[in-house]
């Protein structure tokens, strides 16, 4: 009897998964293999199979799902939870399959369709050139990402426009959102704990120096709530027009600027406070150094700087293939420590660290449930395959919090005298 897709498949990979397939897995020619009660995936063709082999793992997958030649039926955090759970189970980061194993998944794909050309990267893939970390590839980067569209964001974020980790004080940190405590209240309470942290409201007319501002969560509520003067910089042209747009809006504009400008050619302080919100993982390893600098050397001598950057141990700093490849090709996370190390040697004093790791997977919780209910407008907004990016990246990221394998730390320092 002539083997089905499905069933050549299974016979390929139960060697390489050291057990039976983890999904319920359903060919294009309609055949089915796997268990009936295990998450449910459809390859829609067989260029799903040749993402896989040009690029097999992580990047593979996720290339096939955001350009719709691989679906999965239901939740995508339960379909990746599954697999982190059976790839722990069965040890499968711990063994080399044998080589007789790979050979005949080869085999097995090359006979299946999988033959032929590369397939060309999905359109939402990001293609960088350029030196790393350079003033223009930088730029380039943080467009594709941060100025997708301000209305888009507004659908997924709360009111405050914070795109980066909340603090939570009144809901569980293993739950989500309840009725009397939102996002919204979570990154309050997020802003007020930085403002405080660097000291201001300490005396009147404080300058605040807000380094990559975003969409100016933290400009504007030090300002409105602390009564800071505030200079935030961004290369995001998108994020400083909606900046622009609330000082107008709010009545801050002698209190608030916001500034188009590469954070290394700020140089006009002192700064009675300077804070950094998830912006130093842009700075990668070479460019941590001058992100110090700045930090530094905008800072006056009694000032308090205030870093909150999301650590990451492994061999993948970047986030992994999927992320860097779709979200932010340069980006690096390590280890707290070495971060740590790296503002001490430039010429910083660490005097605290909080850990907000468990913050951080509530706070995608909240994302993502503002993500699922506005799935149809936000696909209005920005098509199909960016939507589905998305949905991986909220769902991978929230894994990764709530796993350990990513961490997020706010670190105060000061200037170390001469």
């Amino acid at each position: 009897m002539t083997s089905t897709i499905a069933d050549s498949l299974e016979d390929a990979l139960v060697p390489l998964l050291r057990g039976p397939l983890p999904v319920r897995l359903t060919a294009w020619d309609g055949s089915s293999a796997g268990p009936d009660d295990a998450p449910k995936v459809r390859l829609n063709n067989p260029r799903a199979l040749r993402r896989l082999l040009w690029h097999p793992g992580e990047l593979g997958a996720a290339q096939a799902y955001v350009s719709g030649d691989l679906d999965v039926e239901g939740s995508v955090t339960a379909a990746l939870q599954h697999a982190w759970g059976m790839v722990g189970d069965r040890g499968l980061g711990k063994h080399r399959p044998a080589p007789w194993a790979v050979a005949s998944a080869l085999r097995t794909l090359l006979r299946s369709g999988a033959a032929g050309r590369r397939p060309t990267p999905p359109d939402s893939q990001i293609a960088v050139h350029g030196r790393l970390h350079s003033p223009g590839r930088d730029r380039a980067v943080i467009h594709h990402h941060y100025d997708l569209s301000n209305e888009f964001y507004q659908l997924i974020l709360d009111d405050h426009m914070a795109y980066s980790c909340a603090y939570v004080t009144g809901a569980p940190l293993d739950g989500g959102e309840t009725a009397t405590y939102r996002l919204e209240d979570a990154q309050a309470d997020k802003l007020d704990l930085v403002c405080r942290s660097v000291g201001l409201g300490e005396r009147p007319g404080m300058r605040l120096l807000d380094v990559g501002c975003g969409w100016g969560a933290l400009s504007l509520h030090a300002a409105e709530h602390f009564g800071a003067h505030v200079t935030g910089v961004t290369i995001a042209k998108e994020q400083k027009a909606f900046i622009d747009n609330r000082i107008r809006e709010r009545g801050l504009a002698h209190l608030v600027s916001i500034r188009l400008q590469d954070y290394r050619d700020v140089d006009d302080g002192p700064y009675d406070a300077v804070a950094s919100l998830e912006m130093g993982e842009h700075a990668g390893d070479r460019g941590y150094p001058d992100y110090v600098s700045t930090l530094r050397r905008n800072a006056a001598p009694d000032a308090r700087i205030l870093v909150q950057q999301m650590s990451r141990h492994g061999r993948h700093p970047g986030g992994g293939p999927f992320i860097e490849a779709f979200i932010a090709p340069d980006m690096t996370m390590r280890p707290l420590g070495r971060t740590l190390d790296l503002m001490e040697a430039g010429g910083l004093e660490v005097q605290a660290v909080r850990s907000l790791r468990e913050h951080y997977a509530w706070t995608v919780r909240a994302w993502q449930g503002r993500f699922d209910a506005r799935r149809d407008e936000l696909t209005a907004l920005v098509g199909p395959e960016v939507v589905r990016v998305w949905e991986l990246y909220l769902a991978g990221g929230l894994l990764a919090f709530e796993q350990g394998r990513m961490g997020v730390d706010q670190i105060v320092a000061v200037p170390r005298p001469a």
